[in-house]
């Protein structure tokens, strides 16, 4: 039998999908008494925090396959949260209680080791890089005539905008 990854960030960010869908406020039940779980302390509750994760109260929200990152205001001071996916307990919409509950499991030493490498930096932004466009350009590819059927992608020169009415 082939093993295959953890299907819980899968599911966990299908929710977050429906949830928004669905115009109501996602939220996520944190085991904070996992190792490697970065929230405000004074905010848990019986081992638990209760998290707000909707687009308007997160900034840089990721929700990636081993962590969830971002940063978000606790009584108007910022703070950067950091989630082993395996400390989420449960993702549900505010309005209705409806969502999906996990086991928790804590993240090892070692493996905490092996992931804290590939996770996304929390100051790492998207850069843009220059790419030169070493195509060939022909002159008389400049001017493009609007009927004709030569596909966008093999004609040469600058892109053109087409109108439509």
């Amino acid at each position: 039998m082939r093993l295959m990854t953890s299907n819980k960030p899968y599911l966990i960010r299908a929710m977050f999908d429906w949830i928004i869908d669905n115009n109501c406020t996602p939220h996520l039940v944190v085991d904070a008494t996992l190792p490697f779980v970065e929230v405000p302390e004074q905010y848990i509750d019986n081992g638990r925090i209760i998290l707000n994760i909707a687009p308007g109260a997160t900034q840089s929200l990721l929700l990636g396959d081993d962590w969830i990152t971002f940063s978000a205001r606790f009584s108007g001071v910022k703070y950067d949260i950091s989630l082993p996916i395996g400390a989420i307990a449960a993702i549900y919409a505010q309005e209705n209680a409806q969502g999906m509950g996990f086991e928790t499991e804590a993240l090892l030493e070692d493996e905490y080791e092996e992931k804290i490498t590939v996770a996304p930096s929390k100051t790492s932004k998207p850069t843009l890089n220059i790419v030169e466009d070493h195509r060939e350009h022909d002159a008389d590819d400049s001017e493009h005539d609007d009927d004709d059927p030569t596909p966008p992608t093999k004609r040469r020169g600058k892109p053109t905008l087409k109108i439509i009415k």
